[in-house]
């Protein structure tokens, strides 16, 4: 199956730092060999994998394509994994490009014009699209035809392309940002959620038995719990702890050699890394909880605004580590206890269970 495109190719978003930083060559060779490729192997989304599956069976039955299908959540989640699924259970060619590729409407009839009919076309982070290349998008998705401009001023003339029927699969982790317009166009929505332990467990020891690693259920156990709720960064920690177990451990990765590994990579026990950690340390340190502006935090920890906010500060408040405030970010009582230091009197209001996580 053809798993490439004219853009962008293999294109993946990533994020988090050090283990969980943004993926290499390696890393996607890594990935790829690990991917489920039909939804029967798809561990976790249920209700999605049995929404999927009812409707990419009904359009094999009426000899039809696919309604277009947009998935939407944070990354690591699948998006990827799922439109290689798509396309492997409809026996379609996958053609992959993402939305920073395709900045002209020009760069998007490019790719149009070399789709054929049943392929299906994979856009990675698809709200990041240009406004004229959205709105050549909404006629090729609804009309199976876009007009092409040729020249420009009085002088410019509209070629229509007809484009034999195809299936979008768009990939999103900002759905707000996608127009009203262009999100009306898919048929169906899938909101991908965050994986339990015992999903993540599962796809620790599917992906060890791919790689004829030997893990007992404790060890795969340790590692999923400190996953954050996402396959891509177990099957990361998976990587690194093998690593440490072939070197140090005898080739075994039972709880212990886990832990030890993880602690040596600095992923504590609810999945921090060494940018979390140092944002709740210079948030309680230094600022005695807050309330602090992001860009100070940011210049505290030696990193950019951007960094913070988009990969440390996400996991943090779904912790219940941080709360944002009109005023700024403050830390709640559970990250005070988390960092080993006594809870400010006044902080308690921002209690949440001890085992946040």
């Amino acid at each position: 199956m053809d798993h490439t495109g004219p853009m962008g190719d293999g294109y993946v978003d990533d994020g988090f730092e050090a283990i969980v930083a943004e993926a290499g060559p390696e890393d996607r060779a890594f990935e790829a060999a690990l991917r489920p490729r039909t939804l029967d192997e798809l561990v976790g989304q249920e209700r999605v994998r049995e929404q999927l599956s009812l409707m990419l069976e009904a359009a094999v039955a009426r000899g039809r394509t696919p309604d277009h299908v947009l998935l939407s959540g944070p990354p690591g989640l699948g998006k990827t994994t799922l439109a290689m699924i798509i396309a492997n259970q409809l026996g379609a060619p996958l053609r992959i490009t993402s939305g920073p590729a395709i900045q002209h409407a020009g760069d998007l009839a490019a790719i149009l014009s070399g789709v054929n009919e049943g392929d299906v076309l994979f856009i990675d982070e698809i709200h990041r699209m240009s406004r004229p290349a959205e709105e050549l998008l909404y006629m090729a998705m609804e009309d199976f035809r876009v007009d092409v401009i040729v020249g420009k001023g009085p002088g410019a003339t509209a070629i229509p392309l007809e484009i034999p029927p195809f299936t979008v699969v768009g990939a999103t982790t900002r759905a707000g940002l996608l127009p009203s317009p262009l999100r009306d166009r898919f048929g169906f929505t899938a909101q991908l959620d965050y994986y339990d332990t015992d999903e993540l467990h599962r796809i620790v020891v599917r992906s060890a038995g791919l790689l004829d690693l030997e893990v007992t259920g404790d060890g795969g156990r340790e590692i999923a719990s400190r996953s954050r709720g996402t396959p891509r960064i177990a099957n990361r920690l998976l990587r690194r702890v093998r690593d440490y177990a072939e070197v140090r451990a005898g080739g075994v990765v039972d709880h212990d050699v886990a832990r030890d590994a993880l602690s040596l990579y600095e992923v504590d026990q609810l999945g921090l890394d060494r940018l979390d950690r140092a944002v709740l340390t210079a948030l309680c340190r230094s600022f005695n909880g807050g309330p602090v502006g992001i860009s100070t935090l940011a210049v505290a920890v030696a990193e950019e605004r951007e960094t913070v906010e988009e990969l440390a500060e996400p996991f943090l408040v779904r912790l219940g580590f941080l709360a944002r405030t009109p005023r700024g970010r403050v830390a709640t009582a559970a990250a005070w206890r988390h960092l080993g230091l006594a809870v400010p009197a006044g902080t308690e209001q921002l209690a949440l269970p001890d085992d946040p996580g």
